[in-house]
Formats: structure tokens, sequence, C-alpha cells
């Protein structure tokens, strides 16, 4: 399934007809038509995305929004909130309470699927830094800073609509920041030359070309510059056609250009916070952990990181009841690279091989590794069929292509074989976390004494 999703309405055709909707896109839907309902599920399914009704139980929406927010157990949880007659006042109040955004009832359909897409996407980045954040601390490693370091850098890419200029004197009297204004085809050019490192970028195009600004956003995107700001795209309505569009592109907010001005520094504020945050956790791991927890030849982490992070992850799924995946993966026939071509083509091969298996797994899987030419994948809430489906890319994308050698010397072909461990299936969990690495290296012994080049899966239950 591609997340858990927990419908809060006590409209029994309203629930209805928006599980049909998500099942559809393969999503796992569950209902809430009470407040115990909801709070009670909520802290026993642990759902990836809550879908609350503002009317519900009576118009107390918002104020369950707020307790679900103070429970320790739940407040992680993202809250998209169904509407139909907010006031401006009311949505504030709901993105006070911790609303991740909201939704127009009756639903459109087109603007649907992207909210809830961006929504799940925030919710698996946030995971991310949370199980990073407690391995480095559980290491010893301080926890970044609440407090910014230096001022935000906004940029503001004009064209003919944007939101209430207000918003500008307003945000510089209460965030310390810099703001730069450009164009649209200026922005690129500037950024660079000026070298500026954008935290938060509003785009808003002209009402005539909005097409130009769903391109520059694919541009942005793609720029190691721009990659990691925050980005916020100012639309006619964001349930038109190039806004919803824009979530899948990657943008972080869509808002209309008639936002009042409270809630677009509202919104505005809270990715800055987000990318903040983002930024601090990645400076300490990069100044704390880059000697004592990576291998300096790959840049992956090594063994010292990867057990204590598997630790986390196993708890993590205790607790949500999904389970997890660890892999072990052996290059075949590595010691004659070393023999025929030298080390320094070995580290080479084991660089590109390293390369190519990150780029093919999610954000918040951990690639170590943690031998000479063995590496560990550790897979969050995942099971046997995603688990045996990404073994076989793994293996596949290793072998896709010959490596070449520096120098023009050639290309060198390499396979990969792997062993593949499951826990927490069927509420089931191995006594440690050694025990699942010593699983999959048994099925990874199986790989290679049957013929290399494949994948095995080795024993999952406790």
């Amino acid at each position: 399934m591609a997340g858990r999703i927990l419908i809060a309405d006590d409209v029994a055709t309203n629930r209805i007809i928006l599980k049909v909707r998500l099942s559809a896109a393969s999503y796992n839907v569950s209902h809430a038509s009470t407040q115990t309902d909801l709070l009670e599920l909520a802290q026993s399914q642990q759902p990836d995305l809550i879908v609350l009704n503002s009317s519900f139980q009576n118009d107390r929406g918002i104020d369950l929004c707020h307790d679900l927010k103070q429970n320790p157990k739940t407040k992680t949880i993202p809250i998209l909130i169904i509407a139909s007659d907010l006031n401006p006042a009311e949505r504030l109040a709901a993105l006070h309470a911790g609303a991740c955004d909201f939704l127009e009832n009756p639903i459109i359909d087109k603007g649907l699927l992207p909210r809830i897409r961006n929504s799940l996407r925030v919710r698996s980045i946030q995971k991310e830094l949370r199980l990073r954040r407690g391995t480095a601390t559980e290491l010893g490693f301080q926890e970044p800073a609440a407090a910014f370091s230096h001022p935000a850098q906004v940029v503001v890419v004009r064209g003919a609509i944007s939101p209430d200029d207000g918003w500008i004197t307003t945000f510089e009297n209460t965030t310390p920041c810099t703001l730069y204004h450009f164009s649209p085809a200026q922005v690129l050019d500037q950024v660079i030359q000026q070298k500026i490192n954008p935290d938060i970028i509003v785009i808003a195009p002209h009402a005539e070309h909005q097409s130009d600004g769903l391109c520059l956003l694919s541009e942005l995107r793609s720029r190691s510059e721009t990659r990691r700001a925050a980005i916020i795209i100012v639309d006619k309505t964001d349930e038109s056609h190039q806004g919803v569009s824009a979530f899948d592109l990657g943008a972080n907010d869509v808002v209309p250009s008639d936002i009042p001005k409270a809630e677009f520094i509202f919104r505005l504020t809270r990715q800055l916070e987000r990318k903040k945050k983002a930024d601090q956790l990645r400076n300490t791991l990069n100044d704390g952990l880059r000697m004592a927890m990576v291998d300096p030849l790959t840049g992956l982490f090594n063994r010292r990181y990867a057990l204590p992070y598997l630790s986390r992850v196993a708890e993590k799924s205790k607790i949500s009841g999904n389970p997890f995946t660890v892999m072990v993966l052996d290059l075949d026939h590595f010691k004659r690279i070393n023999d025929t071509y030298g080390h320094a083509t070995g580290d080479h091969v084991l660089c590109e091989v390293a390369r190519r298996l990150q780029a093919n797994l999610r954000n918040i899987d951990l690639i170590a590794r943690i031998g000479g030419e063995e590496f560990l994948v550790v897979m969050p809430d995942t099971g046997i069929k995603s688990a045996r489906r990404t073994a076989e890319r793994l293996r596949r994308i290793t072998q896709k292509s010959p490596i070449k050698i520096p120098g023009d010397a050639g290309e060198i072909s390499i396979t990969t074989s792997i062993g593949v461990s499951v826990g927490g299936l069927d509420g089931k969990f191995p006594a440690d976390v050694e025990t699942m690495v010593e699983r999959a290296d048994q099925a990874l012994l199986g790989a290679k004494s049957t013929g290399r080049n494949q994948v095995t899966m080795g024993q999952s239950a406790a």
C-alpha cells in the first residue's frame, strides 16, 4: 500500500466517497465516525495521514486537531482538514492547531491526490529526520540548536500576480531575513551569480503564463543551489490545474493569490522552520558523523552508525506494526578486480556501486558500507514483496552497465549477491538487530553458494 490514511467524518456518505477515491489510489484507508474512534485509532494504527472534517462531532474538527497534536503519541501525524466554509480566522486557527493543509468540500478530484501525496511526502521526510536525529543523539552528538544560525534567504519571483505586498513588510519585521526580488527570467542566473542559497522561494508567475512557473519550479528542483529550498507557488486558485501539478513537481506549498496576509505569513514561516531544522540536522550530522560514522571512501555511513539506526527502526516497527527489511549485499569476485587492476581501480568500482545503490533507494532508507565490498541496507516500513522487488532492482542496477576504468583503461562488469531478512511480520521481532543482520548475512551466503548474482530471502520470523 502507498500509505495508511484515517478518515474522520461523522457523515457516512462522505466517508464512503472519500474511501473509494483513496482506495482506488492504493491507499490503506480506515475511518472514524466518533471522537472516541478517532483518538483511539490514531494512537493504535499510527496512520501516515489523518483526513479530518472541520464539522466533525458538531464542528469540533479544529479542537480535535489541536488535541491530536498535543498527544505525544499522535503529534507527528499530519492532519488534512476538509472544510466547506472556513473563514480566514478559522483557517488560521486550524493552522495554529497543527493542520498541515486544507481541502474544500465538496472535494475536487484533481486537487485531492496531489495534496495527499504532498502531505505524505512531508511526513516521510520528517520521519527520516527524527530517525537521523535520534541515532545521532544516541551516539553522543549534540542535537541541532533550535535558533536560526543566520538570517533567512528569501527569493521572491515576481509576475503579474502575488499576495498582497503587505506580507513582505510584516515578514521582514517579524523574521530576520534578506529578501531578493527577481523576475522569472533572471532568477536562476541571479541566484548563481550572487551565490545565494535560498531558504524560501516564492514563485508568483504571470497570470496568463502559469506554466512558466511550473517550468521554473522544475529547474529550481534540478539545481544544486536551490534543490533544498522550500518553494511556494502562488496561483490564481490553489485548486487549478497548474496548482495541483506543482505539488508533484516538488512544490512545498501552493497558495491562492488572494490568500489573507496572516495565513500566508504563517505558511511561509512554517516552511522556513522546517527547512532550517533539516539544515541544522544535516550540518550536525555532517560535522559530527563525517569523521566517526562515515566511510571515507564511498561517503556512506559505516557499521558504527548503521546498527544504532537499525535499532531505532526496529523500535519504530514495534510501535507502528509495520515490518522492516535488512539487506546485506556483496560484490561478486571483487578480489579479482583488485588483483587484476589494482586497489585504486577497486576503490573506483566500490564508489560507483555505492552511488548506484544509493540512487535507487528512498530517502528514508539507509545504506552503509560495513566491510571491504559488503554493504548493509535498512528499509523501514517494508514487507516481503517490496523487499524482494527492491533487492532485485539493486541487483539489476549494479550489473546493468559496465563501470569505466579511469584513464580510458577499459570497463569492468560487476554483479551483486544479496541476502534479505524481514522483521516485524505478524508482530514477531528478533531478540536484537544483530540477529536480523546475521539472518541477512546467512541468506547472502546462500546466494553466493548457489551461483552468485541473485537475491536470497532469509528467515524472517522471530
